[in-house]
């Protein structure tokens, strides 16, 4: 549980009895802010109206001083499992769409379903020798759930990544060994070859099928690594 979610029942006030107005002076913004981040901490627990009361009542008891009738640091596990639980809810419930991206990606002209299920698009084609998978390669990528919400922009960080090619998720590693340096490609990944049952952050939920757009910009070789030779095991006259 992240430490946001954990302090949050120090964080919020009880809710007022009166409408606000919207927050316009600075330090009303500052406040506004803490909510907002609070209400994305919470995100993952997908809580109906009636739970949300009883959150409401934990907050307002912890802020009043009210100390609850059993003890809380018992309920802790049980808050993760919680969390565990309904992020697993969610991920299921966005599995079918997943699927349904996937196979309209592979409806697309000029896109090809692989053996291992991921969908590949050639966008620009680039010249030269494609990528092994021991190389290290040099990208910028925009990385998008199937609803169009981007989780990730190499773009954004005004940087590119640079990795070993055999050290990312697998659709990356087989996607872009079909691509060349200039080359541009979509990838749509299902979640065995992307993150999973576990998923990623946020907002990568377990089971999510990702869509990245990514552009080859360089290959090089990698370090070949020194062999240091093994001693002969005793007795051993070779």
């Amino acid at each position: 549980m992240k430490k946001l979610a954990l302090i949050a029942t120090t964080l919020l006030l009880a809710t007022p009895s009166f409408a606000l107005d919207a927050p316009k002076t600075d330090d009303q913004k500052t406040l506004y802010s803490i909510g907002a981040a609070i209400s994305k901490s919470l995100s993952v627990f997908n809580l109906t109206q009636d739970e949300l009361e009883y959150v409401k009542m934990g907050l307002m008891e912890a802020q009043s001083g009210k100390q609850p009738g059993f003890d809380l640091a018992s309920y802790t596990p049980k808050v993760q499992e919680l969390a565990r639980s309904r992020r697993k809810q969610l991920g299921d419930k966005q599995a079918a769409a997943g699927k349904e991206f996937l196979d309209a990606a592979a409806q697309v002209k000029g896109a090809v379903k692989t053996g291992s299920g991921m969908v590949y698009r050639s966008i620009n084609e680039g010249k030269g020798d494609s990528p092994k998978s021991s190389e290290i390669v040099k990208v910028n990528y925009r990385g998008t759930l199937p609803d169009g919400k981007e989780f990730d922009s190499s773009y954004k960080r005004g940087k590119p990544l640079e990795f070993k090619l055999d050290n990312v998720i697998k659709c990356w590693t087989e996607g872009l060994q079909l691509m060349k340096p200039g080359g541009k490609a979509q990838l749509v990944c299902p979640a065995n070859l992307a993150y999973g049952d576990n998923g990623a952050g946020d907002l990568i939920l377990p089971g999510a099928t990702l869509s990245f757009e990514v552009e080859l910009l360089e290959v090089k070789a990698a370090d070949v690594p020194v062999v240091v030779p093994k001693p002969a095991p005793a007795g051993d006259k070779k």
